[in-house]
């Protein structure tokens, strides 16, 4: 088959991006085909069909959607809504062609009917399918209803419209049983749970030359205690409880790292993390400055990939308040780390019941909890039993292997 991906962006290690990697790498293995279309490309999608009008970036979009959802929502809504129509049209041409001109099968699309970072994109995409009747797998990862700032009362008709269509070629994909349920008891629409995954057939990559300097190079000393909260810094990622625990530890030598900045969602919490982190007396490093998503070296200036941080890490914090999955808890658990985790929603739904061994949290730091870590600190051989046991559950459940028999099932169903 020739299938095409379709997202806002296919670029950079988002969890979007990285499951379409596994996707279409899994499908070229099959013997199928695969094509990229999207507003921004990069990596294994670069040689991809750009529509820049497609990417949530542009500025076309982010206007159009601070009037939707912005603090002072448009009360023109009649204009509004012209407006996304005239742009999904703006659109559809050129996502026309890129499934015609390379005679796709089938489409998969990544995220792009689930949340509405692009509202145009939902529009176009809808008549798109509708119009060349082409089998659609939409593979969703957040939904709108999941985020508090998409609840504006004059948008809710459209997005229950677009986000997702209920369309009848199209295979509804969603990434965890709590979203398939919610799915089916809002729209009534039904989706297979297909969980993120990872490659755990392949050993983990450890220290080597490259990143044998990656402690030095942050900042750190030999002996300091690397803490490693491998997340953007946005406040449904809990960073405030990673805080705490430090803390508490009362481990002179502990030092929290951060990889990636706050990207798209303002500055706010990141102002807010750094002054708590100064009252507690918490040593904090933003590191994004040296992760990349390839080594290298800019303007003698070497970068690392967080693959190269996870090896160094002597305790990983994932202390999410909300994920639609979580892929840094999958890395961890493929690096085989000590973690303390949160126990968000999808979490206690479908991972905890599998029997991973984490330090875990309730929304609050428990004495319990940084007794645990400070015990298991000291206490490697009872840390390696535990990330063993991880990475077998892992296997058994969020391997490629799994990933390949999911899509076979799908493809099994088209019309």
């Amino acid at each position: 088959m020739r299938i095409g991906f379709v997202s806002t962006r296919l670029k950079g290690t988002d969890g979007v991006s990285l499951e379409v990697e596994k996707w279409s790498r899994l499908l070229s293995q099959m013997g199928h085909e695969v094509f990229f279309c999207a507003g921004e490309l990069g990596g294994y999608a670069s040689e991809g069909s750009l529509i820049p009008l497609m990417h949530f970036q542009h500025p076309a979009i982010l206007s159009l959607n601070e009037r939707a959802f912005g603090g002072h929502a448009d009360q023109a809504a009649g204009q509004l809504m012209d407006e996304i129509h005239h742009i999904a049209a703006e659109i559809l041409p050129s996502l026309r062609q890129f499934i015609l001109s390379n005679h796709l099968d089938l489409i998969v699309v990544q995220n792009a009917l689930a949340i509405p970072m692009n509202l145009p994109l939902g529009v176009c995409l809808s008549r798109v399918i509708e119009e060349l009747h082409i089998d659609t797998i939409a593979h969703h990862h957040d939904f709108f209803w999941e985020r508090t700032r998409f609840q504006v009362g004059g948008m809710l008709d459209f997005l229950d419209n677009y986000f997702p269509p209920h369309l009848p070629n199209i295979q509804h994909v969603t990434i965890n049983s709590l979203a398939q349920n919610r799915l089916k008891a809002r729209r009534g629409i039904g989706s297979v749970v297909v969980p993120n995954v990872h490659d755990f057939a392949t050993p983990p990559p450890g220290i080597d030359g490259y990143n044998s300097d990656f402690r030095e190079k942050i900042g750190l000393k030999g002996d300091d205690l690397l803490i490693l909260q491998p997340t953007r810094v946005i406040q449904r990622k809990g960073i405030e409880l990673s805080l705490e625990l430090v803390n508490r530890l009362q481990l002179p030598k502990a030092r929290l790292i951060i990889t990636h900045s706050a990207g798209d969602e303002g500055l706010s919490y990141w102002h807010w993390i750094k002054h708590e982190a100064s009252c507690m007396g918490v040593p904090l490093f933003l590191i994004d400055s040296w992760i990349a998503e390839a080594r290298a070296i800019v303007n003698q200036h070497k970068q690392y990939t967080l693959w190269d941080a996870y090896p160094h890490a002597d305790l990983v914090t994932y202390p999410s308040l909300y994920e639609g999955f979580g892929n840094a808890l999958l890395e961890t658990i493929y690096f085989k780390r000590l973690a303390v985790v949160n126990r968000y929603p999808v979490y206690v739904a479908d991972l905890a019941p599998l029997g991973f061994k984490f330090i875990e949290l309730e929304d609050f730091v428990a004495e319990n909890a940084v007794r645990q870590v400070r015990q298991l600190l000291h206490s490697p051989e009872q840390v390696i039993q535990m990330t063993e046991e991880n990475y077998q559950i892992a296997q058994e459940h969020f391997s490629l292997e799994v990933l390949h028999k999911k899509i076979q099932d799908l493809l099994s169903n088209l019309t």
